[in-house]
């Protein structure tokens, strides 16, 4: 049966094909074995520990369908919570050519992270799709600095172990600072302090915000703690709070990648309500100020296409015709008409009319 997986295309495959559709097909296959599909990239939890407070890790054993992206890439994670499909995103590290490692920190109200990190069991079956994102590692060696913030530990734990497995850690320097609430949020420090031990180049940081004698959260004296800033590539992970400070903080840095997994808290200012045009379905609808506009949408029962909710997979951009929004990740406002939006992080200012 193993021999018959890896094939490209397997006879059963073939045969399943030629008599019924893909549906169908995916079902009957599946019951030979759960990770067989004709186009599915699927994955079997085949392992889950804890990695922290509310952190899951997941081993997952993926099948021939499945793309592994470049360290520090996101993958859409597909999974059924009580009869209902959500997608969400993720960034895995791959362990070798068949595993891949999933770290889940659970989100208050969160159904997806809650499920993974309470309820999922090993020989679950997740689905992935395609990878995304361009927080990637440059093309020769140059000094990095990782900043991250709670989960957002997980791409940098991919790029460090990517880093790892060739030269490049001994080639130039690499300082990660990692900010948690507590000691036990801090994820893998175990394995960062080992790698400092074993790479001279490498130097790691945690500060915990909310202990006693607390580490301040990143703000401008932690620059001093930093060498060679204006020749370094920084990346920073973590909530928009953080990460609009941290692209604010290192401006002056030789380039400077950022994703940001949660948005900014509405400002009491932007409260109100605006009326939004979409010119695809003819709807005229009211959503308030300062809150994502999918969001919006999806409260008056309509169902954009979306993907990360993260505004970096691109799924739910569409043109802005009109009106006035604000980037709920860094605060950056426009006004300008003819711009794309990512309605998943834009809020409405004014009124909108919107392509959709």
């Amino acid at each position: 049966m193993h021999v018959v997986e890896k094939m490209k295309k397997s006879p059963l495959s073939s045969l399943a094909e030629s008599v019924m559709d893909q549906h169908a097909a995916n079902f009957w296959l599946q019951k030979f074995n759960t990770l067989w599909s004709i186009n599915q990239a699927l994955g079997k939890i085949v392992q889950k520990e804890n990695s922290a407070q509310n952190m899951m890790s997941l081993t997952i054993q993926v099948n021939r369908h499945f793309q592994m992206g470049q360290a520090g890439q996101h993958h859409p994670v597909f999974v059924e919570v009580n009869g209902v499909r959500y997608e969400r995103s993720y960034s895995l590290t791959q362990l070798d050519a068949q595993h891949v490692l999933l770290i889940v920190k659970k989100v208050d109200q969160g159904k997806v992270s809650s499920w993974l990190v309470e309820q999922a069991q090993v020989g679950d079956i997740l689905e992935f799709g395609q990878p995304y994102g361009d927080m990637l590692l440059p093309e020769q060696a140059q000094p990095m600095i990782l900043l991250a913030a709670g989960s957002g530990i997980t791409p940098m734990l991919s790029l460090l172990k990517a880093l790892s497995k060739t030269d490049r850690m001994t080639q130039a320097p690499i300082q990660l600072l990692y900010w948690v609430k507590e000691y036990a949020d801090a994820a893998f420090k175990a394995r960062f302090e080992k790698l400092a031990e074993q790479y001279p180049n490498f130097s790691f940081q945690v500060f915990y915000t909310q202990e006693e004698n607390a580490g301040k959260r990143l703000n401008q004296d932690h620059l001093a703690l930093l060498d060679n800033i204006e020749n370094s590539l920084v990346y920073a992970c973590g909530p928009s709070g953080f990460v609009a400070q941290a692209e604010q903080l290192f401006a002056h840095a030789q380039s400077f990648k950022s994703e940001a997994f949660s948005m900014s808290a509405v400002e009491s200012s932007g409260m109100g309500f605006v009326n939004v045009t979409l010119l695809q379905s003819k709807k005229v609808v009211a959503i308030p100020k300062g809150q994502s506009i999918l969001t919006s949408l999806e409260q008056q029962n309509i169902r954009p296409t979306h993907g990360c909710r993260m505004g970096i997979c691109n799924k739910c951009v569409c043109k802005k015709v009109e009106g006035s929004t604000k980037n709920l990740v860094n605060g950056a406002q426009n006004s300008e008409p003819g711009n794309v939006l990512k309605i998943c992080v834009n809020s409405a200012q004014s009124d909108l009319v919107i392509d959709l």
